[in-house]
């Protein structure tokens, strides 16, 4: 497709940081294909630094779960009211949804009530593109009729979401997922190793407890404990705990100094593992683990595309399980899991993920090596290189 002179003007609505890298990849694809673009939006670090102009950080609704969105209902209000002046202010061309569907769906609402106005004084109503969809085929498939009256258009990541969308009659275009090509690693696993002081020699476990506060400090605790045990059955272990850049340091410190004192006064007695904290590149720091445990959501597909045995663990408010548990209709909840069509992974649930069935899982993948061939296979299902750019033709295809 050739470059596009156009010089429109594109609004980005991302709310988490998985969310905040594909619309980064999105939009470094838009300015490739059309260098006059204007994009500004919602979103984070990698979002401006793909070139978008971010009035609200994403950190202002990184919140999930029913419980999590009540306590936050302020703020959240707060920068949903700022993004409809915007647009009331600058009128975009088109508003590309990306994921984060409490939030997107409604603002979806919203602009169509706008657009019913604009119609009618100039002729011009602002294009609504969603890129990533939400997850109808968890829950409530029919939830895309609703979504057909909103949206104009839809980019999806995989191929049976299209046919979903597809069979309720709405337009929809299949991408292909953008990890394919956005993993890219930069130094190897000894090189990673050695910058943080550990042995090459040794079994490197993983922990990612997620990139939202709230997941940080449920996942974190129970983690640890797990890597405690790990290394006691085995005292040539090593761990590195991945730190999401969304993820304050302090944060991530308090968490393990508060988990360590706990332990103290329930044994008695303190226990160091060889624990390191990486804030450096997310897939190099992937790459130097021999086998992770990690927070259900997009962190499954790219430690899958590294070939990393996993745990994949999640724990949420109460009410939010409850209310997934009698909505949620497929047997996976982790990604990979999701993509495979079986359980690549093994799958701990709220009181299920605690640090002795943690360990004992993950001990169990560390001596499996058909998994390994397992998550091969995924990437063939997640499609070819240049899903990013397949998407930022779409949108320009829709606003031409």
């Amino acid at each position: 497709m050739t470059k596009q002179s156009l010089n429109n003007h594109i609004m980005i609505v991302a709310g988490e940081a998985s969310g905040d890298m594909r619309a980064a990849g999105l939009a470094r694809a838009l300015k490739e294909l059309n260098p006059g673009l204007r994009l500004t939006g919602i979103g984070g670090e990698h979002m401006r630094q793909a070139g978008v102009e971010c009035f609200e950080d994403i950190t202002e609704l990184a919140v999930i779960g029913i419980a999590e969105v009540l306590k936050n209902l302020g703020r959240i209000k707060k920068v949903f009211d700022q993004t409809l002046n915007q647009i009331d202010t600058t009128h975009p061309d088109c508003v590309v949804l990306v994921d984060y569907p409490g939030f997107n769906l409604r603002l979806a609402g919203e602009i169509k009530k706008r657009n019913i106005c604009h119609s009618r004084e100039s002729g011009n109503p602002i294009k609504i593109i969603y890129y990533i969809s939400p997850q109808v085929w968890a829950w409530r498939e029919k939830r895309v009729l609703k979504i057909k009256q909103l949206v104009d258009r839809m980019i999806v990541l995989f191929p049976f979401e299209q046919a979903i969308y597809s069979k309720y009659g709405m337009k929809v275009d299949y991408a292909g997922h953008p990890l394919v090509d956005e993993i890219i690693v930069g130094h190897d696993q000894t090189e990673v190793l050695k910058s943080l002081g550990l042995s090459a020699s040794k079994t490197t476990i993983g922990l990612m407890p997620g990139s939202r506060a709230k997941e940080v400090e449920r996942h974190l605790p129970c983690m640890l404990e797990a890597a405690r045990i790990l290394y006691k059955q085995n005292k040539e272990r090593q761990f590195i705990l991945l730190k999401a850049s969304s993820v304050p340091l302090e944060l991530v410190s308090r968490v393990i100094a508060r988990s360590a004192v706990q332990r103290s006064k329930a044994t008695k007695q303190s226990f160091i593992i060889p624990l390191k904290i990486y804030d450096g590149p997310i897939y190099d720091g992937i790459n130097a683990m021999d086998a992770v445990m990690v927070a259900s959501g997009t962190a499954t597909l790219e430690a899958a595309l590294l070939k990393k045995p996993m745990v994949i663990i999640y724990k949420t408010s109460w009410i939010t399980y409850y209310i997934a548990k009698s909505v949620i209709k497929i047997p996976y909840i982790g990604l990979v899991n999701i993509v495979a069509g079986k359980k690549v992974a093994e799958e701990l649930i709220q009181n299920n993920a605690n640090a002795a069935n943690i360990a004992n899982a993950l001990e169990a993948t560390l001596h499996n090596p058909q998994i390994i061939n397992e998550l091969a296979a995924v990437k063939t299902t997640l499609g070819e290189s240049g899903a990013s750019l397949r998407a930022a033709q779409v949108v320009l295809e829709e606003i031409k």
